[in-house]
C-alpha cells in the first residue's frame, strides 16, 4: 500500500509529493476534485495556462453537452462532493431556474463555467506553470517548469489533451487559411466572401458548417462539407447504446483480443461522434431555406463518401483531391480556406522525452495502459505514471469521452491509495457482452447445471 504524505506536509518545490498532475483539463480536474477530500494525499496539479480553458476555439453559444450533467467531475463516485454540478447550481443561485427549464442537456458554455468554478477553488491547482521536462532520479519523478523551478513526486498523472490530427497531406499548408477545427472561433472573422471547405463529417464538422451558414458577418461565398463516411449520420443513442459508456462494458472490452477491440471501436463511431438531432435539424432547415426559399442552392455543397488524399495550391486557391468511394473515381474541389474537423489523437507529450525509452508504447507512440490507467514504466512499482485520454485502444470508445471521467478518477485514486477509497466496481450488466475470461452460459447449459 502506498504511504501518503502526512497532514500539513509542506507544499514546497523540494517536498516529495504523492502526485503531480500535469494538465488541468476535465480529466485531471476530476482527479483533483476527488483528492480534495483526502487531506492525507499531497497532490499538485499544473497547467501552463493562466486560467481554466476548455475547447475555447469550439465554444459555440448554442452547443449542448452530449453527456448528462450528472456525469460531472465527481457525482458518479462521490455524490456528496461539494464540487458537483448540482452544488455549482446551488451556489450560483440558479438551481431552481435550471430545473424549471427542463433542459434536455446542459450547454457546453455552462458546463465549462462549472469546471472553471471547480478548478479555481481547489487549493491544489497551479496556473502559469508550464512543464518543460520530466525525468526520474531513482526515487521520484522530477518535474521542471518553464521558469526553472523543480518539484518531485512519487507519481504522475499526465493529462495534457490529445494532439490535433493534421494528416501528411495537410501538414505543408498549415497556417492562417488551413487549420485544425480546434482553432475555428479564433479564425472565424476571415471567412467573409471565401470558399470554405470543412473536412470531417462528425459533430464538430456539423457545428462548424452550421455556424458558417448562420452567423452574421461570416458569410462565406460557398461552404463545402466533405466526409469520408457514406452519409451524414445521426448520433446513435438510447438506453442500449449507452451501455457501452459504463464501467461494466469497459471491463468486458478489456478481455477481448486486439483485433476485436479495434472492431468494437470502429463499430461504435456513431455512438460518440454522430450528429445530434438538434444540429441535424437546424442544418437541414438552413440548407432547405437556401435551396428553396432564397434561391441560393450553390452556397452549400454536401460531399459524403470522399477520402481526401492530397492538397495543393495554385493562384486560384487550394485544390482538394479526393477518392470518391462509391464510384472509385477521383474528384478535385476548390477552396480558399480549409478547416480540418478530423479529430485528434493521443500521444506522449514532448516533456516526457527523458522517460520515453522507459515507457512501453505502441507503434504510434501511444503508451500502453493497464486497467487502472498506469503506463508500463520500467521504474520501481511504487512510482506510477497514469495516462488520461490515452486509452482508446486499452479502454475503448468511452476513454476520450466525459461519461466515465469521475469513475476513471476514482480508479486512479484507489490505485494511488492502495485501497478502495471509492466504489468503482461495476454493477450487474443489462447486456451480456461477449468476453474471453468468463463466457456467458447458454440457456441449455444453465438447465443442465440445474439438473
Amino acid at each position: 500500500m502506498t504511504t501518503l504524505a502526512p497532514v500539513g506536509s509542506p507544499n514546497a518545490p523540494e517536498a516529495i509529493k504523492d502526485l503531480i498532475g500535469i494538465g488541468i483539463g476535465p480529466f485531471n480536474l476530476s482527479v483533483a476534485a476527488l483528492l480534495d477530500g483526502m487531506p492525507m494525499m499531497n497532490a499538485t496539479f499544473l497547467d501552463q495556462k493562466s486560467e481554466f480553458v476548455w475547447h475555447a476555439g469550439l465554444m459555440f453559444p448554442g452547443s449542448i453537452l452530449q453527456t448528462s450533467f450528472l456525469k460531472d467531475l465527481v457525482t458518479p463516485v462521490l455524490p456528496t462532493s461539494p464540487h458537483s454540478f448540482v452544488n455549482y447550481l446551488v451556489e450560483q443561485k440558479r438551481f431552481y431556474d435550471f430545473m424549471a427549464g427542463r433542459f434536455t442537456g446542459v450547454s457546453r458554455t455552462e458546463f465549462s463555467s462549472y469546471m472553471s468554478w471547480v478548478a479555481h477553488r481547489l487549493p491544489s491547482t497551479r496556473w502559469d506553470s508550464g512543464v518543460r521536462e520530466v525525468s526520474f532520479d531513482g526515487e521520484a519523478f522530477q518535474v521542471e517548469l518553464d521558469d526553472g523551478l523543480k518539484s518531485r513526486a512519487r507519481n504522475l498523472s499526465v493529462a495534457t489533451g490529445m494532439k490535433p490530427n493534421k494528416p501528411d497531406w495537410a501538414a505543408p499548408h498549415i497556417g492562417p487559411t488551413c487549420f485544425h477545427a480546434s482553432d475555428y472561433l479564433h479564425r472565424a472573422a476571415s471567412f467573409s466572401g471565401k470558399r470554405v471547405a470543412v473536412i470531417g463529417g462528425g459533430q464538430t464538422g456539423a457545428e462548424i458548417v452550421l455556424d458558417l451558414l448562420t452567423s452574421p458577418g461570416r458569410e462565406p461565398a460557398q461552404v463545402s462539407w466533405i466526409s469520408n463516411l457514406p452519409r451524414f449520420s445521426p448520433l446513435e443513442e438510447g438506453g442500449f447504446v449507452d451501455q457501452v459508456f459504463t464501467p461494466g462494458y469497459v471491463s468486458t472490452y478489456q478481455t477481448l483480443p486486439q483485433a476485436a477491440k479495434r472492431s468494437e471501436v470502429a463499430g461504435q463511431k456513431l455512438a460518440s461522434d454522430g450528429l445530434t438531432p438538434a444540429t441535424i435539424d437546424a442544418l437541414y432547415e438552413e440548407i432547405y431555406r437556401r435551396k428553396h426559399l432564397v434561391n441560393a442552392p450553390d452556397t452549400v455543397t454536401l460531399l459524403p463518401g470522399r477520402n481526401v488524399f492530397a492538397l495543393d495550391r495554385d493562384a486560384l486557391g487550394y485544390r482538394i483531391h479526393t477518392d470518391v468511394t462509391a464510384c472509385q473515381t477521383a474528384e478535385t474541389l476548390g477552396a480558399d480556406v480549409i478547416i480540418l474537423a478530423i479529430g485528434a489523437k493521443p500521444s506522449l507529450p514532448e516533456f516526457m522525452a527523458p522517460l520515453a525509452d522507459r515507457i512501453d508504447c505502441d507503434p504510434a507512440g501511444v503508451p500502453h495502459l493497464s486497467q487502472d490507467y498506469q503506463m508500463t514504466f520500467d521504474g520501481p512499482s511504487e512510482n506510477r505514471i497514469f495516462g488520461l485520454n490515452m486509452g482508446l485502444a486499452s479502454h475503448g470508445i468511452v476513454d476520450p469521452q466525459m461519461s466515465l471521467m469521475a469513475w476513471r478518477a476514482g480508479v486512479i485514486v484507489n490505485a494511488l491509495a492502495g485501497s478502495q477509497v471509492f466504489d468503482v466496481e461495476p454493477g450487474a450488466d443489462i447486456i451480456s457482452w461477449p468476453r474471453l475470461d468468463q463466457p456467458v452460459a447458454t440457456s441449455l447449459e444453465q438447465a443442465a447445471a440445474a439438473g
